[in-house]
């Protein structure tokens, strides 16, 4: 006589196997689908790359551009956060951050004049782990420039992902090998947590970009405008630059410029485009 498959399983907890057997099996073909899909983008380049503009609040001229490269919605990546944040979960972050790095400059050469490729500061997003990989040390970023007419001191990496960093003593001295060849440091969302104000500290960025939270609606929040105050002074007494991301009207475009704040991004500045656009949306104060 066989024995049952399921000697020791009453109905309800064969139920619940077969529950958890299904979804688990259902997550692990939308996996594998993503990551098929995830292929075919980076074999076809099927990437949108955009280019937000970056203002000097005093001057009213363009500093640079931050680059943003986003997949086409699509049912297995409906939004951009969920495609970066399956990247995440992949064995596949250094290699795709290589080929976004190498998508942004050569689109950035495509899209930009003489003026631009000479002045223009770019600014990357880079994963702390992928700067600490032998491979992105190995010359190849310097390698990359020269072949489209950049230069380091025109690269800023802006730094995601910060609760990647464990060693700070040791990713610092890493970030000096960048900084020796004239590549510069962001911290981006400063003040929104613990981790951002340890990376300032430990870090010494040479540029700080307040967090969108600090910046909406500032010229009416005094709790706000205290934080944003701080971070200026520490950013003046370390000689670092300070941008403040999430710009949405022109009042807090009037409120930064009035507080000497130097940097302004944001769509009341300047959406993410597809080519360049270095004159400012919205500049003269309320």
């Amino acid at each position: 006589m066989k024995k049952p498959l399921f000697p020791a399983m009453d109905k309800s907890g064969l139920y619940n196997y077969m529950t958890y057997f299904y979804h688990n099996t259902r997550r692990s073909l939308l996996a594998y689908k993503r990551f098929d899909e995830l292929q075919r983008i980076v074999r076809g380049k099927k990437l949108t790359t955009y280019f937000q503009p970056i203002f000097h609040l005093q001057k009213n001229d363009c500093l640079g551009f931050e680059v943003l490269n986003r997949p086409t919605v699509s049912s297995h990546f409906p939004t951009t956060e969920s495609f970066y944040d399956f990247i995440g979960q992949t064995d596949q972050v250094f290699a795709f951050e290589r080929f976004c790095r190498e998508l942004s400059l050569e689109r950035f050469n495509l899209a930009a004049d003489e003026g631009h490729k000479r002045a223009a500061v770019i600014f990357l997003n880079v994963h702390p782990e992928v700067l600490s990989d032998a491979n992105y040390r190995s010359g190849e970023t310097l390698h990359l420039l020269s072949r489209f007419g950049f230069t380091p001191e025109q690269i800023v990496f802006e730094l995601t992902e910060r609760q990647a960093v464990q060693d700070y003593d040791a990713f610092e001295r890493v970030l000096s090998h960048y900084r020796s060849q004239g590549f510069r440091i962001a911290i981006d969302d400063a003040g929104s947590g613990y981790n951002s104000l340890k990376a300032i500290v430990s870090l010494k960025p040479e540029f700080i970009k307040l967090d969108k939270s600090l910046i909406r609606d500032v010229h009416v929040q005094p709790n706000q405008r205290k934080v944003v105050k701080l971070l200026q002074e520490f950013a003046e007494a370390s000689g670092t630059h300070i941008i403040a991301e999430g710009i949405e009207s022109r009042e807090e475009i009037s409120y930064l410029r009035s507080e000497g704040i130097e940097f302004g991004q944001g769509y009341a500045l300047g959406r993410p485009e597809t080519s360049l656009q270095s004159v400012p949306l919205s500049f003269a104060p309320i």
